[in-house]
């Protein structure tokens, strides 16, 4: 970093990476679930019930990533520590554990929005 950087500028550089992993996750489960309430529409169900399945599906999805999130922050290092002691020499970190489960976690916020969003908007036009 550049020592004549603005605090801006260094704010910039620290959000830019981090969200481009969450909003990428973000938009795609989004439009898994559109896609998701779209099949499930298809196959038979009615809207609001196939809205409410793809909110749940998402909430799953939330639900595990957050929960990893955290056990990643909580035991990752011990883990690397335990790795490093046994020579598994495996690539697991605890970095790339929080980075995957912040994935997952953007997943499924993305497609609890959409579902909710969807359902709301059924409701409305019915």
């Amino acid at each position: 970093m550049d020592a004549e950087a603005s605090p801006h500028e260094l704010m910039g550089e620290y959000l830019r990476p981090r969200l481009r992993i969450v909003g990428g996750a973000f938009l795609v489960g989004a439009v898994v679930a559109g896609g998701l309430v779209l099949a499930f529409t298809v196959a038979g169900w009615s809207p609001v019930r196939a809205a409410r399945l793809a909110f749940v599906l998402a909430v799953l999805a939330f639900g595990g990533g957050l929960f990893g999130w955290a056990g990643s922050a909580m035991v990752g290092r011990d883990f690397e520590r335990m790795q490093a002691h046994l020579g598994t020499r495996t690539n697991w970190t605890e970095m790339k554990s929080r980075r995957a489960m912040a994935r997952i976690g953007a997943f499924g916020t993305g497609a609890m929005m959409t579902a909710g969003v969807l359902e709301v908007v059924v409701l409305v036009a019915i």
